[in-house]
C-alpha cells in the first residue's frame, strides 16, 4: 500500500528521549533492553502500541517515546506520551527505578558510566565511539524532543527550510533544561546545545556550524551538504555503516527518505504537557514563518548562517534572558530594529500566532509559564537557590522525575 505523502504542516512527528535513574540515588541505569522485548522476551530495537513507538538510542540508560507516524493534533501528542511515560514507570518500577526528564544528567559521569546500546545495530554505535569518543557529555548524556515537519516537494522544501533555520536560534530561549551539568550549573542555559556543537569535531561537515546552511533546493541539499558530509567520514568508515541522512548532526536535518524536516534543538522539558506545548510553539513559528504571517518568506533567505548560528550561541547561554539586537533578525518576525529580551520576542511571536491559529490557544497558560516564569533550566537554577549540595540539587531532579510521572510543570 502506498503512503501518502503529506503536505506542509497536515501533522507533526515527536520522538522525545529519557533518562533510566535510580529512583532513589538517581544514578542512570542501563537498563533499555529491559523495556524492549518483544512478545518472547527478545530484545528489539522498536517496538509500537498503538499510536505510542518506543525504540533504543545510543546509550542503555536512554529511552525514546515517539508518536508512531505523524499526528495533527498536539492534544493527542500529549496523550500519547503522557500513557507512554506511565507505560515505562510501571515497568521499570520493580526494578527501583524511573524516568527522568530534562536534556542532561546532572550527575552523570559518562567516562565511568557510559554503556552502549549492544544488540541489533550495535555495530552503528560502536563506529561512532571508534570515530568519535561517545564516553563523553556530548554523546552519552543528552535527551531532546525531535520535532518531525513534513514537506510535500522541493517548492514546500524549500519554504520549510528556510522558516526553520530563521527559527532555530529561538528556540533554547523556550526549551533550555540543561542548566546543571557535572553536579554545579555550568553557566549555559542549555548545556545541551554547547556540548553537541562539539561531539563530532574532528568532522566539521557533519554538524556544520549547527545552524544549517542557507540551502533551499533539495538536490543543491544533497550536493552541498550531505555528499561532503559523507566523503569527509569515509576514510574513518571504510564500510559505510555510517553514511545515511541521520550523520547529519545540524540542528534541523532534511529526512528525504520520509519528506521531512526533523528540528533537533529542542530540550526535553519536564513532562509531556509542556514538552508538546514547546513543540506546538515551534509547529505554528514555522507555520506563521512559511505561510508569509510575519515577513514574505522569500526574505528568510537572506539571513546569513553567520548571524543565526551568533544568536543560537547567545541563547544557549541565556536562554530567555538573551538580549537579540539584531535588526535584521527581528524584523523578519515582524519586531522592528529595537532590542528585545528573547522572553519578549517569544511573548509577543506567540500571541500573533494565536490570533491566526486558533488550535495553539489551549497551550497559552504553559507558554506564558515558559515567558514569564523562565525556561524549565531557569526554573532549575531557582529551585536548587544557590546551593551546590548534590543532595539539594538531587532534590530538585527528584521533583522533576514526579513531576513527569504526574504530568505537571515544575515551579520551583
Amino acid at each position: 500500500m502506498e503512503t501518502q505523502t503529506l503536505r506542509l504542516f497536515q501533522g507533526a512527528g515527536v520522538e522525545i528521549e529519557y533518562m533510566i535513574v535510580d529512583r532513589q540515588s538517581l544514578d542512570v541505569c542501563p537498563w533499555s533492553d529491559r523495556l524492549l522485548r518483544d512478545s518472547g522476551g527478545g530484545v528489539v530495537t522498536e517496538l509500537e502500541d498503538g499510536p505510542l513507538g518506543v525504540s533504543n538510542e545510543l546509550v542503555k540508560h536512554l529511552v525514546e517515546l515517539k508518536t508512531v507516524g505523524p499526528v495533527a493534533d498536539f492534544g493527542d501528542i500529549e496523550a500519547i506520551f503522557t500513557g507512554g511515560v506511565g507505560k515505562m514507570n510501571a515497568l521499570l518500577e520493580p526494578l527501583g527505578a524511573m524516568l527522568l526528564p530534562s536534556a542532561m544528567h546532572p550527575f552523570m559521569d559518562p567516562r565511568r558510566e557510559t554503556v552502549l546500546w549492544d544488540h541489533e545495530l550495535r555495530e552503528i554505535y560502536a563506529a561512532y565511539d571508534r570515530i568519535f569518543d561517545c564516553r563523553r557529555h556530548g554523546w552519552a548524556n543528552l535527551q531532546s524532543l525531535h520535532l518531525n515537519l513534513p514537506f510535500g516537494d522541493n517548492r514546500e522544501f524549500g519554504l520549510l527550510h528556510g522558516a526553520v533555520r530563521a527559527l532555530l536560534p529561538l528556540i533554547p530561549a523556550l526549551a533550555a533544561s540543561s542548566p546543571v551539568v557535572d553536579g554545579a550549573p555550568t553557566g549555559y542555559a542549555d548545556t545541551r546545545i554547547e556540548a553537541y556543537r562539539t561531539n563530532q569535531s574532528a568532522i566539521p561537515s557533519i554538524a556544520g556550524t549547527v545552524i544549517p546552511e542557507g540551502v533551499f533546493d533539495m538536490k543543491e541539499y544533497v550536493e552541498q551538504i550531505l555528499e561532503p558530509m559523507y566523503g569527509d567520514i569515509a576514510p574513518y568508515d571504510p564500510d559505510e555503516i555510517l553514511k545515511g541522512e541521520w550523520l547529519n548532526s545540524r540542528g534541523a536535518i532534511a529526512r528525504f527518505e520520509r519528506n521531512s524536516i526533523e528540528i533537533r534543538l529542542i530540550d526535553t522539558q519536564e513532562c509531556p504537557s509542556m514538552d508538546s506545548a514547546v513543540a506546538a510553539a515551534v509547529f505554528f513559528l514555522a507555520r506563521g514563518l512559511t505561510e508569509g504571517f510575519f515577513c514574505p518568506p522569500r526574505a528568510l533567505r537572506s539571513l546569513s548562517t553567520e548571524m543565526l548560528d551568533s544568536i543560537l550561541k547567545k541563547t544557549a547561554r541565556s536562554g530567555g534572558e538573551t538580549i537579540i539586537d539584531e535588526g535584521e533578525y527581528l524584523s523578519v518576525f515582524g519586531l522592528g530594529g529595537k532590542p528585545r529580551r528573547a522572553s519578549m520576542v517569544w511573548r509577543l511571536l506567540i500571541e500573533s500566532l494565536m490570533e491566526h491559529y486558533a488550535e495553539l490557544r489551549s497551550f497559552r497558560p504553559r507558554l506564558e509559564l515558559i515567558t514569564e516564569k523562565g525556561t524549565l533550566s531557569a526554573r532549575i537554577i531557582e529551585g536548587c537557590r544557590g546551593s551546590s549540595s548534590r543532595e539539594d540539587i538531587a532534590g530538585v531532579y527528584r521533583d522533576l522525575a514526579r513531576r513527569l510521572a504526574r504530568n505537571e510543570a515544575y515551579l520551583p
